[in-house]
């Protein structure tokens, strides 16, 4: 069975970006299993009123099971940027392939993976580069996966999109992680190409 995953940040009775997860929720079950059907996700929560969880909602054409995990932030000091033509455009659960480009370089905290000469994501995020000249932060305009971080400051007009080569990276004076439970996480990484 092909089954998927939301996961929805929960803090302190708090539901973050629902609006987003339902989008992507609805697009993929529509998009993979023809399902017209609705199921509203907020409805289904029993939300944790203290406390910071990553809520695991895993699904194929309808909800399999929903869990709380207690949240640990990844500290990410390194990153590696690595040459890959995986295919993870919906969020599956089966992370088997992004799994193994992590351990096959495990001397570095995370990657970015690099496809057909232009980079995507990290494994865990979407990644953003700020322009300095432009005042302005970037983000790669084919991520591996489109999150709903990553959505959601494109439709506010914090991040723009746009082609990002590796050989670019030293031109830009930030970088940023972002995913759904950690929000724009600012860090300050070394990376190597």
């Amino acid at each position: 069975m092909l089954n998927l995953l939301e996961t929805i940040k929960v803090d302190d009775g708090e539901v973050f970006n629902i609006e987003y997860h339902q989008k992507r929720f609805d697009r993929t079950r529509l998009e993979l299993f023809n399902s017209k059907n609705s199921i509203d996700l907020l409805s289904l929560l029993d939300i944790p009123k203290k406390g910071l969880f990553r809520c695991r909602v895993i699904y194929s054409e309808d909800i399999q099971s929903i869990e709380y995990i207690p949240y640990k932030v990844k500290v990410i000091n390194s990153l590696k940027v690595v040459d890959s033509n995986i295919n993870y455009n919906y969020k599956f659960l089966n992370r088997d392939e992004l799994n193994t480009l992590l351990s096959e370089n495990s001397k570095f905290d995370e990657i970015i993976i690099e496809k057909s000469g232009y980079l995507t994501d990290t494994t865990i995020s979407n990644i953003a580069f700020y322009d300095d000249n432009y005042k302005q932060w970037f983000t790669p305009a084919t991520p591996l996966l489109y999150g709903t971080m990553r959505e959601k400051l494109l439709n506010n007009g914090f991040l723009k999109s746009k082609n990002i080569k590796s050989s670019e990276i030293s031109s830009y004076k930030k970088v940023a992680l972002m995913n759904a439970m950690i929000g724009f996480k600012i860090i300050n990484p070394k990376i190597e190409r």
